[in-house]
């Protein structure tokens, strides 16, 4: 049996048949995202494993997942279509149990994820991604900004940064997602949240 690590995609533009790779940044299943038996059983129950499809830095299509409170996760589906159909980069999505649940790591990657049992960073107070209920898009373009935060620089010019106006913020505003983008003490640029 031959096995693919990339499936084929075709399409047509005046006759013309054009090949395309998918490649696939994790397959894993719902089981193996949330693997950590520390996790409070309600909280893990409601979690789903959305499967989404992005362009990349490297300009390719790429598969990857995220994990998100089942409420969520019709709106992040068609989000992230939105997102792909206007070819807005995105780093990577892959579930935060690739880094080992550290937040630290997986925004080094630049990598977007939501669901993290964790607070929220220099508190004990519990994060909205500790439900699901949140989702970092390239972290590390789009940092916490403000006294005491990150120290990394928000340049609106680097391509795959948020802005007020580019359609990823666009499309979950109009799913009633809040943007950290509008926050008034501090900025979080990569942040969305949905109660």
């Amino acid at each position: 049996m031959v096995y693919f690590f990339a499936l084929l995609l075709f399409f047509c533009v005046e006759g013309v048949v054009f090949s395309q790779s998918l490649i696939v940044d994790c397959n894993y299943t719902e089981q193996e995202a949330i693997m950590n038996s520390k996790f409070p059983k309600e909280i893990v129950g409601v979690q789903e494993l959305v499967t989404v499809q992005y362009y990349s830095f490297d300009k390719k299509l790429h598969q990857g997942q995220v994990v998100v409170h089942k409420d969520l996760a019709q709106d992040v589906k068609e989000i992230f279509a939105a997102i792909k159909e206007h070819q807005f980069p995105i780093q990577s999505v892959i579930p935060i149990v690739r880094y080992q649940w550290s937040d630290a790591s997986s925004i080094k990657a630049n990598n977007t994820s939501a669901f993290n049992y964790r607070t929220i960073a220099g508190t004990k107070k519990m994060s909205d991604h500790a439900k699901g209920r949140a989702i970092d898009v390239n972290p590390f373009l789009n940092p916490w900004v403000g006294k005491g935060k990150s120290t990394r620089s928000y340049n609106p010019l680097v391509e795959g940064t948020l802005t007020a106006n580019c359609i990823v913020v666009k499309e979950f505003k109009k799913r009633g997602w809040k943007w950290g983008g509008d926050w008034k003490s501090s900025k979080d640029y990569q942040h969305f949240s949905k109660k």
